[in-house]
């Protein structure tokens, strides 16, 4: 069987609500939280290191939430949420791998801003390149992924982790 390799705002507001995965399983965050419009590309091949990646979308436009409180007379999205939706992609491709479980970031590596998102910027482009996925007691993802905005990359980050769990009383 195939899987599906790219996914609309609609499906992934059936994410947001448990409906994509089932219930217990990976779920993007309802808006205002969910940072991605679409999954143009998703596969468990390809990338810089062969085993899987991710091209998301999320198009700007300056009635976003974050414009009016972030800062008020200099606005600007804040990095951290370009960092979120880079966690969001990951939790997104262990749930689309059929591993059981809620998603939850466990940390990243280096983390570089050089660049910002402002509401004058049409859209923002997300790119997650998988580096290893653990399966077993522990599942967890470990990538790299990128943030663009208008074509001009502005964000990376380095080893981004992120588990599935069966459980999260203890966590």
């Amino acid at each position: 069987m195939t899987k599906q390799n790219a996914f609309t705002r609609e499906e992934l507001l059936r994410c947001s609500r448990g409906e994509l995965f089932g219930p217990g399983n990976a779920q993007l965050p309802a808006p205002n939280m969910l940072m991605v419009d679409r999954i143009t590309h998703i596969s468990q091949e390809g990338g810089k290191y062969g085993k899987g990646e991710l091209v998301a979308e999320l198009d700007i436009n300056p009635d976003l939430w974050f414009f009016a409180c972030h800062f008020e007379g200099d606005p600007v999205m804040p990095g951290c949420l370009g960092l979120d939706a880079m966690w969001q992609l990951v939790g997104f491709f262990l749930g689309w791998q059929g591993l059981p479980g809620r998603g939850r970031a466990l940390g990243s590596g280096e983390v570089k801003f050089f660049g910002q998102v402002l509401p004058t910027a049409q859209k923002i482009t997300y790119n997650i390149h998988i580096k290893r996925v653990l399966k077993g007691k522990l599942n967890m993802a470990i990538a790299d992924g990128s943030v663009s905005v208008d074509g001009r990359e502005i964000y990376t980050a380095e080893g981004l982790r992120v588990g599935v769990f069966t459980s999260t009383d203890n966590f």
